[in-house]
């Protein structure tokens, strides 16, 4: 089975020693974030792509939907599931068709934070109670790994769910029709709110923590608290898997200071929201379809 290769004692040594005196390799503070990139590719008529990239690590997710019958139990709410893909040109230690630790771990941090907290009004896909719903998949692919993979596939689903536009239906009696997009304009998603995942690692039994570690500094840390929270300070989860413990106030401070990096994120995808609507809208097809929607 391939795997990644483990850093060296002398690289261990050497990264611990220049994080006592509070240096990164790349000359970042402990709390500063590598260039963060958000785009969402694709035409005029392509919605739910999402690009994001943090240094190296890329991560691209896709929204897509279909009418399904909804779960028995669950008569009033459409369906939201998650899928993940670490393929093996991001990294050496995974391979195809063969799920991998990291990819449990993602999808359940995923899960925790976006639906399980919420933040998607699953009651708004109803379209006939006990009979149709939408299905609303969100696939998540890894394109690069150097670091920090909860951070950017969170904030991958979170713009590619609000760039995302689903078809309009009309219902008749028991008929349903769905529109297509040159017919009717597409609906965007309810979100009730947008939850970030901020990971802090630690080093030295808990007394060095620092945010967005890249691939070296994630295979030389002791532990990692991985913080899911909205820009109104709500925590939605918290997770910690093993490593050296870390008190009361440790797990405090990691709140604390996952709060301002929640807000920055959230700031940027509302700017490149912005910026795609102003470039797709040019008072074409899109103010066509909303005068005849208004008529």
């Amino acid at each position: 089975m391939p795997h990644q290769p483990a850093p060296s004692t002398n690289e261990q040594a050497f990264l611990l020693s220049a994080l006592r005196e509070n240096i990164r390799l790349d000359a970042r503070p402990l709390d500063a974030y590598r260039p963060i990139d958000l785009s969402f590719p694709g035409g005029p008529d392509e919605y739910g792509t999402a690009d994001v990239r943090i240094g190296k690590t890329r991560v691209l997710a896709k929204i897509s939907a279909e009418v399904v019958a909804p779960y028995a139990d669950r008569k009033f709410e459409g369906v939201f599931t998650i899928a993940c893909e670490l393929s093996p040109m991001a990294s050496a230690a995974w391979e195809v068709g063969r799920q991998d630790q990291a990819e449990i771990l993602l999808s359940r941090l995923l899960e925790k934070t976006i639906r399980r907290s919420g933040a998607l009004d699953t009651e708004s896909l109803c379209i006939v109670a006990g009979a149709k719903c939408f299905h609303i998949r969100a696939d998540i692919h890894v394109l690069d790994h150097d670091g920090n993979l909860v951070d950017a596939a969170c904030l991958a689903l979170i713009a590619a769910l609000l760039h995302f536009r689903r078809p309009d239906v009309e219902i008749h009696g028991e008929e349903v029709t769905v529109f297509p997009l040159r017919e009717r304009e597409p609906v965007k998603l309810s979100m009730q709110h947008q939850p970030f995942c901020i990971t802090t690692s630690y080093f030295d039994g808990g007394l060095i923590m620092l945010q967005d570690a890249t691939r070296l500094e994630e295979a030389c840390r002791e532990g990692e608290v991985v913080v899911s929270m909205n820009r109104f300070g709500e925590v939605c989860s918290m997770a910690k898997y093993g490593g050296a413990p870390v008190d009361g106030l440790g797990l405090l401070a990691c709140t604390k200071a996952a709060l301002e990096k929640v807000k920055m994120l959230d700031r940027l995808v509302r700017e490149r929201l912005a910026e795609d609507e102003k470039r797709r809208d040019k008072g074409g097809l899109m103010k066509e379809l909303r005068a005849e929607n208004e008529r």
